[in-house]
């Protein structure tokens, strides 16, 4: 079966997204589902105090969330300290 001719494109012909929607701190948020100003702001989400639209925080935005491993071990087999 033929792939559309967009899916064929790499990565790097993409043409960009459109408009990212963030939360900006220090600037007024306006809602995109209400329009109002009240925010409950999280570690990686502010959501509308209104309509609970959510928004991703400037600040995290493009840090993916995959969990993060750590070894137990150093490089050259000595025990890591937690």
């Amino acid at each position: 079966m033929p792939q559309p001719a967009c899916a064929a494109l790499s990565s790097a012909l993409r043409p960009p997204r459109g408009y990212a929607l963030l939360y900006h701190a220090g600037e007024s948020n306006h809602c995109p589902g209400c329009g109002q100003r009240h925010w409950i702001i999280g570690r990686m989400m502010a959501q509308c105090a209104r309509c609970e639209t959510a928004l991703p925080l400037d600040e995290v935005h493009g840090i993916g969330y995959a969990p993060r491993f750590i070894s137990g071990h150093q490089p050259g087999g000595a025990p890591a300290i937690f």
